[in-house]
């Protein structure tokens, strides 16, 4: 097993209700299953499913990237706002 620390922004920190969670997951685990599960434990995640960024440890990843003990993953909302140019 390993512990890797998962830090939440925007509507995923609401739907969750905390900034981070601490979570333990089989060797050989990879974004996209933390994701898997994350979602299982939080339905309402399952719409930002294929619009998210993944990071580890502060550098962009994908789904596939596997995690290490002690790793901090980032899922990442999509992002709106700014103003129109006229």
């Amino acid at each position: 097993m390993i512990t890797i620390q998962i830090r939440l922004f925007a509507a995923h920190r609401d739907i969750v209700g905390r900034p981070e969670l601490t979570l333990a997951q089989p060797a050989g685990a990879t974004l996209g299953e933390v994701w898997a599960h994350l979602v299982v434990e939080h339905p309402a995640l399952a719409r930002y499913t294929g619009r998210l960024l993944f990071a580890v440890n502060q550098q962009f990843a994908d789904p596939t990237t596997v995690l290490h003990d002690g790793d901090e993953v980032a899922f990442i909302p999509p992002v709106s706002g700014g103003a129109a140019v006229l």
